[in-house]
């Protein structure tokens, strides 16, 4: 008696932010929110962290409303297992610019910093949310950094001129499984020192040593108005 059966192949598409331009407060739903199609795991995840989100999209739809200027980090996140599986998680947070970050760029104006120093990634496992006056993670990590060193990222200005972008991988080379819910960007690589630009808070993201990567696209865009 011949066996037989049957076998179903399920492709799910990989859905990728849209990079160095503005969002539209659509795609910004879209890219950040559950929604049909997506796997399971990355729903689940979207959906855990909609607070997050949401904590910086209303901002910016009643500054973009009000035709107000205005500036906003914007997270996307990616996560490489060790097994070959590539998870886009997406549009992770729309926050915060801190008053030491701005500080920093006025003091580049007078070249006593150089800007360009602002591409150093922190990743940290704090829970508190994000606020302007946080001069650094809540709880970032240090020897779990391969080099013990946070990850260098680029330095680049996005398809639209008022968008500088930065891309970074975390690659942990200790620590086990680590819960990944915030990130940062630094005037430099070394860990308990330097001056932060903006601070994301997102749902915990498991990543572990020596076999995941996480990889952080920041963009912080600087809206014109008046």
């Amino acid at each position: 008696m011949a066996l037989g059966g049957t076998l179903k192949i399920k492709r799910i598409k990989r859905q990728r932010v849209p990079s160095g331009r503005e969002l539209s407060i659509w795609e910004m739903l879209k890219y950040g929110f559950p929604h049909f199609g997506l796997s399971r795991e990355v729903a689940l995840w979207r959906f855990k962290n909609i607070p997050n989100l949401w904590r910086g999209l209303w901002r910016i739809a009643l500054a973009r409303f009000f035709g107000l200027p205005h500036f906003y980090g914007q997270l996307v996140l990616t996560v490489f297992r060790g097994n070959g599986q590539v998870v886009d998680l997406g549009l992770a947070s729309l926050r915060v610019i801190t008053t030491t970050g701005v500080n920093y760029i006025v003091d580049a104006f007078q070249n006593s910093v150089e800007v360009e120093n602002m591409k150093f990634h922190g990743f940290g496992t704090g829970s508190g949310a994000e606020a302007v006056g946080n001069t650094a993670l809540g709880t970032e990590l240090t020897t779990q950094y391969a080099g013990d060193v946070r990850p260098t990222g680029t330095t680049e200005e996005g398809a639209s001129a008022n968008i500088y972008k930065t891309v970074a991988t975390l690659t942990p080379d200790s620590g086990g499984t680590i819960q990944v819910t915030e990130h940062g960007i630094f005037s430099q690589a070394a860990t308990g020192g330097g001056t932060m630009l903006d601070r994301d808070l997102f749902t915990a993201v498991p990543i572990v040593a020596g076999s995941d990567s996480l990889q952080a696209d920041e963009q912080i865009t600087f809206a014109a108005g008046g």
